[in-house]
């Protein structure tokens, strides 16, 4: 019996050094094959691992603007909406990983990621929208990659000229001639606020425009930017997520909503009560 009992115990002792040896081989030869992020620094992608997917009927639209030819509103949008920790995180936003795990959880089901705006642009320029386990693991080392190769400017501005916006939509500039027939860099408040709402599902919200969600959660976005502009007017220290650069917001629209001195200016969009056909695909 004693014999049975060592015999097992070294059996499982095999498998769990033989299951960490593959595991740190795989990590070693990730790193090893990871692309090298620093030529993002002087060269912009012509391309992303998301574009080659594309399969769709309608021509691919992209087309690459520099950072200050891309509307302020925009860039506070997206950062408000999808990540407004973006400027004090180094890739990884833990409190928003551990709250959404807890919500999945408790639902039993994935209904909020907690990527980070430079997670997402690992997995939109170099992987697939897989869940593999694997493809995560490469997509947090090209995030550390990334944050350490270049400047979070540098990130958004690339984010921003390459994420999704629909159907073989992507960047800021096609999904402003897209939706508005305009350049990414007269795009409103309002007409920020939405694109930036709809970035979690946005081959659904092209084909569903009037959604009410969408339009809710663009409403909202509107506000708390809002709230930063006039906080800034009284001359309070504001977030850096509202300096995104020296263009001031009130220029061109003011906040359709009227804020209140109440609301959050760090925020996170709750998706509990999304419409179960509008929960994209894959979060994660």
């Amino acid at each position: 019996m004693l014999e049975k009992v060592k015999r097992k115990t070294k059996q499982i002792g095999f498998v769990i050094v033989i299951t960490f040896g593959l595991f740190w081989l795989f990590v070693l030869y990730t790193q090893l094959t990871l692309p090298n992020a620093e030529i993002l620094k002087i060269q912009n992608p012509e391309t992303t691992a998301f574009m080659e997917r594309y399969k769709g009927e309608k021509p691919l639209q992209y087309a690459w603007v520099p950072y200050s030819q891309i509307s302020p509103h925009l860039k506070e949008a997206v950062v408000t909406a999808e990540d407004s920790s973006f400027f004090q995180h180094s890739g990884f936003d833990w409190q928003a990983i551990t709250e959404a795990f807890q919500k999945n959880w408790r639902k039993k089901k994935i209904i909020r990621g907690g990527s980070t705006i430079t997670q997402q642009l690992a997995k939109n320029l170099y992987l697939s929208p897989s869940k593999n386990p694997f493809r995560k693991l490469k997509e947090i080392l090209i995030t550390i990659q990334l944050e350490q190769q270049l400047s979070k400017q540098r990130i958004l501005e690339i984010y921003l000229n390459v994420v999704e916006w629909g159907d073989g939509i992507y960047g800021a500039e096609a999904a402003a001639k897209h939706y508005y027939n305009t350049k990414a860099g007269n795009v409103t408040a309002s007409q920020a606020s939405w694109l930036a709402a709809i970035l979690p599902n946005p081959k659904f919200y092209e084909k569903h425009r009037a959604s009410r969600y969408a339009q809710s959660k663009a409403d909202r976005i509107l506000s708390i930017m809002g709230y930063r502009k006039a906080e800034k007017e009284k001359g309070k220290e504001v977030k850096p997520e509202s300096m995104i650069d020296e263009t001031s917001i009130t220029k061109t629209e003011p906040a359709a909503i009227e804020p209140t001195e109440a609301m959050p200016m760090d925020d996170t969009f709750n998706t509990e009560d999304i419409p179960p056909e509008e929960i994209p695909d894959e979060e994660f």
